[in-house]
């Protein structure tokens, strides 16, 4: 089994105001199914009212993430899942329900995790 990263940034959920409501009902199902199929691992979306901050090994905090790095904003869903085929058909399942395509990538394997 390995674990997989579905995402979308902010600005690829392109909906009507008037449909926001279906596509969160229709995301938390696909999330409940997801939990019921016991794949589901953690999901969320980055809260953008809260800016990021970068922390030093020695405690010191800076404002903003790193100066050269996209933002990284939108939602996310990891599962763990078979194989790729599986997490493909997971990721048409939010993709679907939030009206917009999502990334998919895989965490490398780390026996500690």
């Amino acid at each position: 089994m390995a674990k997989y990263l579905i995402s979308f940034p902010s600005a690829a959920m392109q909906v009507p105001e008037e449909e926001m409501q279906d596509v969160s009902d229709d995301s938390h199902a696909v999330i409940e199914q997801a939990k019921a199929a016991g794949v589901y691992v953690f999901g969320g979306g980055i809260d953008e009212a809260v800016p990021p901050v970068r922390v030093s090994g020695d405690g010191t905090v800076a404002p903003g993430g790193y100066p050269w790095a996209p933002t990284l904003d939108g939602g996310f869903l990891v599962l763990e899942v078979p194989g790729r085929e599986d997490a493909i058909a997971w990721a048409a399942r939010v993709a679907k329900s939030c009206r917009c395509a999502q990334e998919l990538r895989v965490f490398m394997f780390d026996p500690m995790s």
